[in-house]
């Protein structure tokens, strides 16, 4: 008998409180047989990214596990003013398709964008729209969001600064500038992680040793000038 890779859950709907089901990928079924350098996962069956964001069929608040677990009022009236008075009602509980996950991140990001959510959720979002546009092979559109989702992250490191912890948003920065083909931009960022005596995180520093060594050959191959050796490589 084969596992049913989906399974439910209850959520109750920060705006207005409906309970609903949601799906959610079985964690033993969650192993991507291949991962990109920013993150981006593949998988031989349901892709788990795909039922990250859980969408009240009745009011069309969409969010995810790490977002506000209740609405104040202020964020209610921006809310039901700018999405929940044009929403038609919709169930994305069961299986969803490639164009089903991408409206889900988007109403998400709306809803996030509305309610002035953490910054953090907001560069999530953006990452997983880029992706899914990845799978599309949207070329124009992943970088489109790359582009937006770089910006949000930089603001993350902005406004909360970086501790012993925050390797992987340093690491992701540079990574998603090198992916723009923002070089010296990259270096940088992969620097601060290789240098930064209070980052301890291995596998982040070896990853941005790693791109640091492909940003030169990318710039050897487009004949651009070198950025510094870096110290501790």
């Amino acid at each position: 008998m084969t596992l049913e890779p989906l399974y439910k859950i209850k959520v109750t709907c920060a705006n207005c409180e409906n309970e609903f089901e949601t799906s959610r990928v079985r964690p033993s079924l969650k192993k991507a047989y291949r991962t990109d350098t920013d993150f981006c996962g593949y998988y031989k069956n349901e892709n788990p990214d795909f039922y990250v964001v859980r969408v009240c069929p009745e009011c069309g608040f969409a969010s995810t596990e790490n977002s506000v677990e209740s609405l104040n009022e202020r964020q209610k009236s921006d809310f039901r003013t700018k999405i929940s008075s044009r929403w038609v009602q919709r169930d994305f509980g069961e299986h969803r398709s490639l164009g089903d996950a991408l409206e889900t991140y988007k109403l998400a990001l709306l809803c996030a964008q509305t309610i002035r959510e953490k910054e953090r959720i907001i560069a999530s979002l953006l990452h997983h729209i880029a992706w899914l546009y990845r799978y599309q092979g949207n070329e124009k559109q992943e970088k489109r969001f790359l582009a937006h989702c770089l910006d949000s992250y930089i603001r993350v490191y902005e406004v909360e600064g970086v501790g012993a912890n925050d390797a992987r948003l340093l690491y992701l920065i540079g990574e998603i500038n090198r992916r723009l083909g923002r070089y010296n931009e990259a270096v940088q960022w992969f620097s601060r992680v290789i240098q930064d005596k209070k980052i301890v995180d291995s596998a982040m520093i070896r990853a941005s040793r790693e791109q640091w060594t492909a940003v030169r050959e990318q710039m050897k191959a487009e004949k651009m000038a070198l950025p510094e050796e870096t110290g501790s490589m």
